[in-house]
């Protein structure tokens, strides 16, 4: 009987052995091992990457991985991936902790470095860019319009830890028949050019979804694009159906967008220009963000344009079932805009702005008390808070008695704002003890960040990395038996990574940081008695 369990264990791990294969990929130009077309995906006759991400069903499906090794891959590539296997994906990834690169900046008819039109796939751990020299004027004979991601078609796709830059296009397009999709992790910056108008165009992320399927977009860090942060968006003024709905997005820090075109855009915007009121944006959480602009707040500075979150664009197209709670939103003159919605809960957020600025649309769905606001606290210039634009100017408490809303909230002069200096942490997906640090002081001194609750042992060590200058280590050491650490929210050894004399870095009052830490292994005795 002994030998009968044994031989039936044994089968069983043979079978699951054979069901979760590997695969991996090499550069066609590497120095020893080639990526070829030909190949079979060992590690002595790998694939190149479009020929792995190619790959057909009877060959790569559910469980499968793919790994990608060190080194950059010029190319522009479409992955057609999918699993059909229930609940199991494809996994590609970086291998390991390899430094992953796809370079865009090639010869190609392709209008993306990585369009994917599979389904039941997750992308890991690597970079999507141009490398070198190329132009980001639409007006220049050499310009060529290509965004980093578009995922175009195919459900239940994951994104996770990439990093997506310097593309001359939008960094990230999740389009409306991409289902389930989840953007987790990820940090896109520096995607835009400037139009044959002079203006920013290129968004971070351009979101839609017809899909009953939640778009989840999550723990991302998204800045200086050359125009909006994340355009939960269609501009289809004649749609005959709804695809921009069921998106959720928590916990992402959105920050300077528009610097790299010298005017500050939306960090957040969701709405749509649909004149048919069919396509409206409905079924949004927006909740856990962070949205900043540039602001010297010590200075009470409110002057000029920077607006961090806009909700609705058209009045024939207002927003229904938006629900925005616990985000903090900083801005100029202009942070706050709730410009058309019909149904909305704005709940726990805190606001900096000179007003909140609504059109006069949003009058009859306040008198119909369509909207749920609560436990709110804005920061602004003067004593008529709320600003209805041509139509009327509101005291705070005005506001409260003539719509009966708000009414636990609070309303304060910028000179008071202030917020903690530990904003967030969050530990990466997939990547343990690897932290991302959103950090604000008003005075732009450094921040002590308690990590004892983290169970991070005495005598690990740390590297600290700012989020805008990544391949800088700005500082490192052991952590101690308090477990605090202090970040300098002004490093003195930062060298400029913006790409042109416009975009602009984060003041001194705000930080992210990623800090990693090194493990210290303890012994038997000093985990029993917590040494």
């Amino acid at each position: 009987m002994k030998r009968f369990y044994f031989v039936l264990i044994f089968l069983l791990s043979f079978l699951v052995i054979q069901a979760q294969q590997e695969f991996h990929v090499f550069p066609k130009n590497h120095t020893k091992t080639l990526g070829t077309n030909t190949g079979n995906g060992s590690l002595k006759n790998p694939w190149d990457l479009q020929t792995a991400l190619s790959q057909p069903l009877n060959i790569v499906n559910g469980d499968d991985k793919i790994w990608i090794h060190k080194g950059v891959y010029n190319g522009r590539y479409i992955s057609s991936l999918k699993s059909t296997k229930p609940n199991k994906f494809i996994t590609v990834s970086a291998y390991k902790n390899d430094k992953v690169i796809l370079n865009g900046n090639v010869k190609s008819n392709k209008k993306y470095v990585l369009e994917v039109k599979g389904k039941n796939v997750i992308f890991k751990g690597f970079e999507v860019t141009w490398l070198g020299d190329f132009s980001r004027n639409q007006n220049d004979a050499n310009f060529k319009l290509v965004g980093g991601i578009s995922h175009s078609s195919g459900a239940d796709c994951k994104f996770i830890n990439l990093i997506v830059y310097n593309n001359p296009g939008s960094g990230f397009s999740s389009w409306k028949r991409t289902g389930g999709t989840i953007i987790d992790g990820c940090l896109i910056y520096n995607n835009g050019y400037i139009s044959k108008k002079g203006r920013g165009s290129g968004v971070g992320i351009y979101v839609q979804n017809e899909s009953n399927k939640i778009r989840l977009i999550t723990k991302n860090t998204i800045f200086n694009n050359y125009y909006k942060g994340i355009e939960v968006w269609s501009d289809n003024g004649k749609a005959t159906s709804e695809y921009v709905k069921n998106v959720t997005l928590t916990n992402n820090v959105i920050f300077n967008n528009g610097s790299p075109s010298g005017v500050f855009k939306d960090n957040l915007i969701i709405g749509t220009n649909d004149r048919n009121g069919i396509n409206i944006a409905k079924n949004i959480i927006v909740e856990g963000n962070v949205f900043y602009h540039n602001t010297n707040v010590a200075k009470n500075q409110i002057g000029g344009d920077a607006a961090s979150l806009t909700l609705g664009f058209s009045a024939k197209a207002p927003i229904e079932n938006v629900k925005v709670i616990n985000n903090i939103i900083i801005g100029r003159n202009n942070a706050l805009r709730i410009l058309h919605a019909k149904t909305l809960t704005f709940k726990n957020n805190i606001s900096y702005c000179g007003y909140v600025h609504f059109n006069k649309s949003v009058v009859s769905h306040l008198n119909a008390n369509n909207w749920k606001f609560n436990n709110n606290t804005y920061y602004t210039k003067n004593a008529r808070t709320f600003r209805i634009s041509k139509y009327k100017d509101y005291t705070f408490n005005d506001w409260k008695s003539q719509f009966m809303i708000d009414l636990n909230s609070n309303s304060k002069h910028i000179r008071e704002f202030n917020l903690k200096n530990v904003l967030k942490i969050t530990e990466k997906s997939s990547k343990k003890n690897n932290y991302r640090v959103i950090l604000f002081n008003k005075y732009g001194k450094d921040v002590i960040v308690d990590f004892s609750k983290y169970n991070i042992p005495n005598g690990s060590t740390y590297k600290i990395v700012d989020t805008e200058n990544r391949e800088k280590v700005i500082k490192s050491g052991k952590v101690n038996k308090d477990a605090k650490i202090t970040f300098p929210m002004n490093p003195k050894d930062f060298e400029k990574p913006l790409h042109n004399n416009k975009a602009i870095k984060t003041l001194d009052n705000f930080g992210i940081f990623i800090i990693e830490f090194k493990i210290q292994k303890r012994s038997f005795f000093e985990r029993l008695f917590n040494w």
